[in-house]
């Protein structure tokens, strides 16, 4: 028998398959992790805009799969499953980011039970054997008839919090993060904006510690080279890396080292959440990263520096797939992206769960110097950002949600295999 989870993205990865596989892992005896059991784990992942292409091989690492489908091998694996190894006669299909529709087609054609974690809303009740909801608004918006189904488990994120209370302490010192983002369209800009950024506010607060989390799907050589010549957006900044340095005495990792001198540790094994969740600040990208930071309780700033616009792509739905038409990528890309940034409501996801503005959103032709002067003034407020820490927290929710949805996977197995 087989559970396959269904996923798509970096940051769904991160937040909801990893810590879900390694709860079944703990409560079930899987595959690969007990070669002797009858259940196998496995990870299919489904197209997506949004993804870096490099998922599987970062799932791939954890040693948690016993097979991983990679996203261009979705359409060949539901014409031919076969194909792609032995299929049981029996599993489940848990569905955890992407379009649920892909996860209803697999499922189908694999004649698995089928269970969706659902967000915000469940799109197709009536092919679900189970659902399993973040809130009780996704049940409510339920038909009636499809109501039992359906299971308010909470938010997967707030597992988070109580994983990375036991991480290492960070040394001593005002920790702020950066993260510039983990796909190209996002680094190119990322990188230099946040490097002079730390630069600047390092002149104006010489106590400030920075963090830079490397994203599974690039690396430290990768980040060196988007501040450099390679990337032509970097020429626009001051910041430039001088040195990629081995780790301090007293350090969390390998330092990148910039022209003015500012040391950035560098946290290269992830997830970073233990050492994330001890930072003071974060400088941020819009993302999934937001969701991260508001489940650990970071207070954050979150950035978009719309000067870019030809090179910020990376939109969601059909807005990023007609941006990236070949051809006409850049005209459409730059208008489309003009057109929702003057129309977007809420970008980073705090703000989006509460409805208000819960963490600042800075969105324009900002610059370094105006980021560096904003935290600065965060950092010399430490009750504002108390309270920004306290908001987050109201939003996150009790902690649990990851051991009741292993438990709705469960209660979809044949009992004697679940015992």
């Amino acid at each position: 028998m087989s559970i396959v989870l269904v996923s798509n993205g970096p940051g769904e990865l991160a937040t909801w398959v990893r810590p879900l596989a390694d709860a079944l892992h703990r409560s079930l005896l899987l595959r690969p992790r007990a070669p002797w059991s009858p259940i196998s784990l496995r990870l299919v992942l489904v197209p997506c805009p949004n993804a870096t292409g490099t998922e599987a091989q970062v799932a791939s690492r954890w040693g948690v799969f016993d097979r991983i489908t990679a996203a261009d091998q979705f359409w060949p694996l539901l014409l031919r499953p076969g194909r792609y190894g032995a299929w049981p006669g029996r599993g489940v299909v848990v569905f955890l980011g992407g379009d649920q529709f892909w996860s209803v087609l697999l499922s189908a054609r694999l004649r698995y039970r089928h269970i969706t974690y659902a967000e915000w809303v469940a799109r197709w009740p009536r092919w679900n054997d189970r659902v399993a909801a973040m809130g009780a608004a996704v049940r409510d918006q339920l038909p009636s008839r499809f109501q039992p189904r359906c299971s308010v488990i909470g938010d997967l994120m707030a597992d988070l919090s109580s994983h990375a209370r036991q991480a290492s302490p960070l040394p001593e010192g005002e920790w702020v993060a950066l993260l510039p983002g983990s796909k190209r369209a996002k680094l190119c800009v990322g990188v230099p904006f946040l490097l002079e950024t730390a630069d600047r506010l390092a002149a104006r607060r010489p106590e400030c510690r920075f963090l830079l989390p490397v994203a599974p799907t690039t690396s430290a050589d990768e980040l060196v080279r988007y501040a450099g010549r390679a990337n032509p957006i970097a020429a626009g900044y001051q910041a430039a890396v001088d040195a990629l340095a081995a780790p301090a005495v007293d350090g969390c990792g390998r330092r990148l080292i910039t022209r003015a001198g500012t040391v950035i540790e560098l946290q290269e094994d992830p997830p970073a959440h233990g050492a994330l969740s001890q930072c003071a600040l974060a400088l941020t990208t819009v993302g999934a990263n937001t969701a991260e930071l508001g489940a650990l309780g970071v207070p954050m700033i979150v950035l978009v520096p719309t000067q870019h616009l030809g090179v910020m792509q990376a939109w969601d739905g059909w807005l990023g797939l007609i941006a990236r038409l070949p051809g006409l990528r850049w005209c459409i890309g730059v208008l489309l992206s003009a057109w929702r940034l003057r129309h977007h409501g809420f970008l980073a996801w705090p703000n989006i769960s509460a409805g208000r503005m819960v963490v600042p959103e800075r969105v324009g032709a900002i610059t370094p110097e105006a980021i560096a002067t904003e935290a600065e003034a965060w950092l010399s407020a430490p009750d504002r950002l108390q309270g920004m820490r306290d908001d987050l927290r109201s939003l996150r929710g009790q902690p649990g949600a990851v051991a009741a949805l292993a438990g709705e996977i469960r209660q979809l197995l044949p009992r004697a295999l679940s015992d």
